[in-house]
């Protein structure tokens, strides 16, 4: 039988999706990509492949992970299965310099950010770099690696402390810090490659805005932790026309079709995008106070595929 495949490595993150998926009557499978040994000279079942795998799976563990999903979506891709989020999507998850490149490439604009790739780089960044800054790692995962200097001095002694986290991907990026206008950053979700709706998240705790993660490092703000029942608001009427017309673009020309983006308003009332997620998670919370489910819309969005491959295969043979 047909299926829709979920290709992750947190299995704490799947439990709205497995309810989402059984209440709309789609039948699922789930490959836990640090655990999973697929026989790459076979054929790969008939289905949908439903791409969910993290930039923060090291943290988890599974540093191997999304080498392995790598090989597994190019794997799909030739034996011609319909995949969502595929080669394109990690290839940018797994990168905030690839994000802001793609995002730059459709007028979005993004913090002005150096790469480096060693303690020698940041100092010399460090010397030439107007603060407050902030350095955060490439491949991103829970704020590690997320740190706000308010100038170059104190970010070298903090280097010369041994202080600084290494990558996983060996790449540090240093970026300009972004003074918002409220404490909160926005997320707006889409699925399908349209858009659901815009949360608020707020970054009230202590935290002093990033303009990378919406969270202190070690501190878990991800939508599916409810640990505050008001940090997530969805925003009823959310209006920026120009903004969601150029991330629809965007997520159109990088094959993203799930999706959460993130950005955030300074002083002046610009927007400054800084973050891709397309392993989006939903809080549950704030969807109940707003009558809506993320999570079933995406059962109904991957239900509808796996109902237009079945179709597709019978008349392949007739």
């Amino acid at each position: 039988m047909s299926k829709v495949y979920i290709l992750h490595e947190n299995d704490e993150w799947l439990p709205p999706f497995r309810a989402a998926l059984n209440s709309e009557g789609v039948p699922f499978d789930e490959w836990h990509m640090a655990r999973i040994l697929l026989d790459w000279e076979k054929s790969p079942p008939e289905g949908v492949f439903y791409n969910r795998m993290s930039a923060s799976s090291h943290t988890r563990g599974h540093r191997s992970a999304p080498e392995y999903t790598a090989g597994a979506l190019s794997w799909l891709a030739n034996h011609e299965r319909r995949v969502v989020n595929g080669s394109q999507a990690l290839d940018l998850e797994l990168s905030k310099l690839r994000q802001y490149q793609a995002l730059q490439i459709h007028g979005i604009q993004t913090p002005r950010t150096w790469v480096a790739r060693d303690d020698t780089e940041l100092k010399a960044f460090s010397q030439k770099i107007p603060g407050p800054l902030i350095t955060k790692h490439n491949r991103g995962g829970k704020g590690l690696g997320v740190h706000l200097f308010q100038h170059g001095e104190a970010m070298a002694n903090f280097l010369d402390a041994g202080k600084l986290e290494p990558p996983v991907d060996g790449i540090y990026l240093i970026q300009q810090y972004i003074q918002s206008r409220e404490p909160f950053i926005t997320r707006c979700e889409f699925i399908d490659g349209q858009f659901v709706y815009a949360v608020r998240v707020s970054t009230k705790n202590g935290f002093e805005l990033c303009p990378a993660d919406s969270c202190q490092p070690g501190e878990n703000l991800c939508p599916a932790t409810e640990d505050d029942i008001q940090r997530f608001q969805i925003i009823e009427d959310f209006s920026e026309p120009l903004l969601l017309k150029r991330y629809q673009a965007f997520l159109q020309s990088n094959a993203i079709e799930v999706a959460g983006i993130e950005f955030i308003t300074d002083e002046n009332g610009r927007h400054w995008t800084y973050d891709i997620n397309t392993n989006t998670n939903y809080n549950r919370t704030a969807e109940e106070r707003a009558k809506v489910s993320a999570p079933r819309q995406l059962a109904r969005f991957l239900g509808s595929l796996l109902d237009d491959n079945v179709e597709h295969l019978k008349s392949a043979v007739i």
